[in-house]
């Protein structure tokens, strides 16, 4: 698994998670519920993962959509 996107922007997650849905990719959102632990002040960025193999078909969707300037450097 790859990071794709990190925002505290919860809309943004959830869009980002949307356009990879209805594009057929799976994601994991990691870092969604530490709102407990951080007193639900959005300090700590959620963090949209995606396989390796997946990486290049989801960044093209975000890249589509107009969402590039929010990817994570493509580490390869």
């Amino acid at each position: 698994m790859r990071e794709l996107v990190r925002s505290n922007d919860m809309v943004l997650v959830s869009a980002v998670g949307a356009l990879l849905d209805g594009a057929g990719i799976r994601h994991l959102v990691f870092d969604q519920n530490m709102s407990v632990l951080e007193g639900s002040l959005g300090v700590l960025p959620r963090r949209v993962l995606v396989a390796d193999e997946d990486m290049i078909a989801a960044r093209r969707v975000l890249k589509d959509a107009g969402l590039a300037h929010e990817l994570r450097p493509d580490a390869g």
